[in-house]
């Protein structure tokens, strides 16, 4: 019988043994190293700053615990970060079963800590081990000093080749040791990230301070100091953190600039089946509702069944109240559904229990199911005590007129959604001469580009490649949804062929897997008007199409604003800042052009700039604090003209990429 290729392709390989000596065993941190991604999701800017988060929650766990009340971060002029805390410091006694101190197997064992089970721990977030030791295996060095007993150890590690040439990381440099008296308790952590592992090892104080600051809101009266050094104490900043109201004081941050329906938020707190529940809410003018949950002081950002229990007793307990209330006929009362009830409402769930089951290696969703019943019940009580006492009816009032307001929008939404199907302008008309859609039929392949006017549609048109690469030109300035309810946005001509050229719905119908483009790219002027068109999408995809951006879905497009040439050199120049540098390398008699608009460069250079995979720049819109995007939103967008002002006068720089989507972005 002859060979079939499939036998030969097998028999060629058979030469190639496959027996127990090819079976690998990674010591100690090696896993980690080798894989970093498994254990802090990327080596890229948000896995840098999560070595920092994994040290903080070791601190918040004993804050949260009762064993500590402040944490002091650090980031040091040489790049380095210390967490010091004043809780009961890390055990220093030698292990049974190691032979080494506690301390060492805490900081070069995965999988080892005080924290699986409720004795030491009652609630944590930190439940897998691996935090310490993780950040040790993928830090330059570490040093490690511990308070306790009335002494003080330290003890230090670092990156280095072993006689094989291979780097092993979390190296001991001596064992635990003693090192004089010390009158306080607590444990205090030095790293310097290896840069031999991440694609930058620079820390963003920003996104720390944001980070620090919300840990603060979710643990109430706990004091959090965040330093950070420079070259003299005169620039050197301090920022201290401590809110004894909770997630009351959360809500009232988020809601700052915005316009509230009353003075303060609602605050209810309880305990079922070992589950602490606190909640805190207040409705606002807006049109969407905000849900910021935590487990053990974790974000949830994809929510889960403490959300679902959240919005289960919520509208039971309006429902019922509803029902009850005079001022409504009993027609009203009946049409009220619980996304009305929740229009507009900034809401911060806080739940702490003993076992979390998150789903999915990112703890972005809660699966605990006994979650539910616990927040349903407490919420739903809480609600019923809170509206007993007369002084709370005008809030009960003013929450039920606002609920009304939204059902009767939600039912004109429900009529503009099926004008615009029976029209068929979502899905057929409205993309006639606008999209160029691309012939690939691969969704992975697959890219739009929602370019700023006619113009520049027609450029990026003949550069693109049509294989992969569609493109939406956008006539004129979108709604700003911020201040419009989803009814009115679905009448905007524009937002009904962005949303036709999707394909994945909208709002609450929106389905993310449904989606025709892997990349969809914003691609607007490098100026103000640019900039402005870049908020309205991205906040017309935060406020409904929230999962287009959690996904990774959306970026920014990134054309340069000069070309200076000179005989066959040339260079293309992105910022006013880098243009002097850039001149310097072409040298004298250059040609300087400066990009008023994407229409003004050719096809080839809108390719070779803008568009070309290999070559172009791109900003991936993420979302990495919620609350701060939250915030960010209302104050490019909304009402507040004061805040608005105030904060264009502080931060804005319009030769760079637009604040809003800086905050939210990162390169890719």
């Amino acid at each position: 019988m002859a060979e079939t290729s499939i036998e030969k392709k097998a028999n060629s390989k058979s030469s190639k043994s496959y027996d127990a000596k090819d079976i690998q065993i990674l010591e100690g941190l090696d896993a980690v190293r080798l894989r970093p991604g498994m254990y802090i999701g990327t080596t890229g800017p948000k896995g840098l700053h999560h070595l920092v988060w994994e040290i903080v929650d070791n601190s918040i766990d004993e804050a949260a615990n009762g064993f500590c009340t402040r944490i002091i971060v650090t980031l040091h002029k040489d790049g380095s970060v210390t967490v010091e805390d004043n809780g009961r410091g890390i055990p220093v006694a030698e292990h049974p079963v190691k032979k080494v101190s506690a301390a060492e197997v805490v900081f070069t064992e995965l999988h080892a800590g005080g924290k699986f089970n409720n004795e030491n721990y009652a609630y944590s977030g930190g439940l897998h081990g691996v935090g310490a030791s993780v950040v040790n295996a993928l830090s330059r060095w570490l040093k490690l000093e511990i308070c306790r007993d009335g002494k003080k150890y330290v003890q230090e590690y670092e990156s280095k080749e072993d006689k094989n040439g291979k780097i092993r990381g979390g190296v001991p440099k001596y064992p635990l040791k003693e090192e004089g008296v010390s009158v306080t308790t607590g444990t205090s952590v030095t790293f310097m990230p290896d840069d031999r592992i991440f694609e930058t090892i620079e820390f963003n104080s920003s996104m720390i301070k944001e980070h620090l600051e919300e840990v603060a809101f979710l643990n109430r009266g706990i004091e959090i100091n965040f330093v950070i050094e420079a070259d003299s104490e005169e620039e050197s900043k301090t920022y201290t953190f401590k809110y004894d109201g909770g997630v009351v004081d959360f809500v009232k941050y988020i809601n700052e600039s915005k316009n509230v329906l009353y003075a303060e938020p609602i605050y209810i707190s309880g305990e079922s089946d070992d589950i602490k529940v606190e909640v805190s809410m207040q409705h606002t003018d807006g049109y969407t509702d905000s849900i910021f949950s935590y487990v053990n002081n974790i974000q949830t950002p994809d929510g889960g069944t403490h959300e679902v229990g959240f919005k289960s007793g919520l509208t039971r307990a309006l429902s019922d109240l509803a029902t009850k209330n005079s001022s409504l006929k009993g027609k009203e009362s009946n049409m009220l559904v619980g996304d009305d009830f929740r229009e507009g409402l900034t809401t911060v769930i806080l739940v702490k229990m003993k076992t979390v089951e998150f789903e999915g290696q990112t703890k972005a969703k809660l699966g605990n199911p006994q979650a539910k019943p616990a927040v349903e019940s407490i919420v739903y009580n809480g609600l019923n005590e809170f509206f007993a006492n007369k002084k709370t009816s005008k809030i009960l009032s003013t929450m039920l007129d606002k609920a009304l307001g939204a059902a009767k929008a939600r039912e004109a939404s429900r009529k503009a959604k099926e004008i615009a199907r029976q029209k068929n302008s979502i899905e057929n008309s409205t993309l006639i001469g606008k999209l160029a859609s691309c012939t690939g039929k691969n969704y992975a392949n697959n890219e739009i580009f929602i370019v700023e006017g006619d113009s520049a549609g027609g450029s990026c048109k003949q550069a693109r490649d049509r294989h992969f690469q569609a493109i939406l030109p956008l006539r004129g300035k979108p709604l700003n949804v911020e201040k419009k309810r989803l009814d009115q946005v679905l009448q905007n001509e524009e937002f009904r062929t962005l949303i036709s050229a999707i394909g994945a719905g909208i709002g609450d119908d929106f389905d993310v897997n449904s989606i025709k483009y892997n990349k969809i790219i914003i691609l607007a002027d490098a100026d103000q008007d640019g900039f402005h068109i870049r908020s309205i999408l991205l906040t017309f995809f935060f406020r409904y199409m929230k999962s287009l951006i959690t996904n990774g879905h959306v970026f920014i497009g990134l054309p340069p604003l000069y070309r200076i040439s000179k005989r066959d050199k040339v260079e293309y120049v992105y910022s006013d800042a880098e243009l002097p540098e850039a001149t310097k390398r072409v040298g004298k008699g250059y040609k300087l052009q400066r990009y008023k608009g994407l229409g003004e460069m050719d096809k080839d250079q809108l390719w070779e700039t803008t568009m070309d995979p290999a070559q172009r720049t791109l900003i991936q819109v993420t979302i990495d604090d919620a609350a701060e995007a939250e915030k960010m939103i209302f104050t490019w967008m909304g009402d507040n003209v004061e805040i608005r002002k105030d904060y264009i006068a502080e931060h804005s720089n319009f030769s760079r990429i637009d604040a809003l989507s800086e905050f939210m972005s990162k390169k890719k």
